[in-house]
C-alpha cells in the first residue's frame, strides 16, 4: 500500500494541532474562572434549586444562571489581576503563564456577566433583577472593593441573594425565608476569611488590603470560625419545627471540628493550615445543610 502523499499528512498534521491548541486555549480560559469554588457555589445552588421544587427547563436556567454569575467574577477577578499575577512570577495564573490572552479573559468575564441575567429571564423579572445584582457585588469584589476595608460585603450580599433568586424564581415567586438568606450570607462571608488564611502573607505583599489583611491571621480565624458557626446555628434553627437529629449532629459536628483545628495548628507552631482545613469542614457542613434544608 502507497503511503499517504505529504501534503495530506501535513493537512492532518496542522489539522490535529488547531484542535490541541484550540483545547489548550479553552482549558486555560477554564482555568482562569476559578473552576473549582465556583463549580461549588453552582452546584450548592443548582441542588438547593432541586429541593425547593424547580424541574426541567427551569432547573436548568438557575444553574446556568448562577454558572454565568460564577464565571464572570473569576474572568473579571484574573483580568484586573494579571499584572500583579505577572510580578509574583504565578505559573498558576494562565494569563501570567501566557497560556491565554488577557483580552479573552476580559472579553468572556463581560460575555458571562450579560449571560447571567438572560439565562434567568424566562424565570420572571424578580429573578433576573436578583441574579443581575447578585453577579454585581461579586464584581464590585474584584473592583474596587478588593483591598479595602468592605471587602467582606459583596460576599455577604452575593451569597445571600443567591438562595433568594432560587426561591423567587419559583412560579409562585414566594418570599425568601430570613434564616435562609442570613445562613447563605454569614456563609459567604466566612468563606472569604478562609479563603485567605493560607495567602495572607503573599497577598499583602503584592497590595492586597482586604478585611482579613488588616485584621491579622489570627482575628481572621477567629471571624472565619464566628461566621460559619452562625450560618450553621441558622440553617439548624432557623427551619420551622423542632431541629432534626441530623441537624444537631451537623451542629455538633461544627462546634467540634474547629477547636480540633485550632488546637492542631497551635501544635504546628502557629501553622494556618490545620485550622484552614477545619473552617473547610465546618463551610461543607454548611453547605449540606443549605441544601437539606429546603427553603421553604
Amino acid at each position: 500500500m502507497d503511503d499517504p502523499p505529504l501534503w495530506t499528512t501535513t493537512w492532518h498534521a496542522g489539522l490535529w494541532s488547531c484542535r490541541l491548541l484550540g483545547m489548550s486555549r479553552a482549558l486555560a480560559l477554564l482555568r482562569s474562572s476559578h473552576p473549582e469554588p465556583g463549580a461549588a457555589v453552582t452546584l450548592a445552588m443548582t441542588l438547593l434549586a432541586f429541593g425547593a421544587g424547580h424541574r426541567g427547563w427551569r432547573l436548568l436556567c438557575v444553574g446556568l444562571a448562577v454558572a454565568a454569575t460564577q464565571l464572570a467574577v473569576g474572568w473579571v477577578n484574573d483580568w484586573l489581576d494579571a499584572d500583579r499575577d505577572r510580578r509574583t512570577g504565578r505559573r498558576d495564573k494562565p494569563i501570567a503563564d501566557g497560556a491565554i490572552s488577557r483580552r479573552t479573559v476580559a472579553i468572556s468575564g463581560l460575555l458571562a456577566a450579560l449571560a447571567a441575567p438572560l439565562a434567568a429571564l424566562p424565570l420572571g423579572a424578580a429573578a433576573t433583577v436578583t441574579i443581575a445584582v447578585a453577579a454585581v457585588c461579586g464584581l464590585l469584589y474584584d473592583w474596587p472593593l478588593k483591598s479595602t476595608p468592605f471587602s467582606v460585603l459583596p460576599y455577604l450580599a452575593a451569597f445571600g441573594l443567591l438562595p433568594v433568586f432560587v426561591v423567587v424564581a419559583l412560579p409562585a415567586h414566594p418570599a425568601p425565608p430570613a434564616w435562609l438568606v442570613a445562613a447563605a450570607a454569614l456563609l459567604g462571608a466566612g468563606a472569604h476569611f478562609a479563603n485567605v488564611l493560607p495567602d495572607l502573607d503573599d497577598d499583602a505583599r503584592t497590595g492586597v488590603r482586604g478585611l482579613p489583611h488588616r485584621i491579622g491571621a489570627g482575628n481572621s480565624r477567629l471571624a472565619a470560625a464566628a461566621l460559619l458557626l452562625g450560618a450553621t446555628a441558622a440553617l439548624v434553627l432557623g427551619p420551622p419545627g423542632a431541629p432534626s437529629w441530623s441537624g444537631w449532629l451537623a451542629g455538633a459536628a461544627a462546634v467540634v471540628v474547629l477547636p480540633i483545628g485550632w488546637y492542631a495548628a497551635q501544635r504546628a507552631r502557629g501553622r494556618p493550615v490545620a485550622l484552614f482545613r477545619a473552617v473547610i469542614v465546618v463551610a461543607l457542613i454548611d453547605v449540606l445543610l443549605l441544601i437539606f434544608s429546603g427553603p421553604v
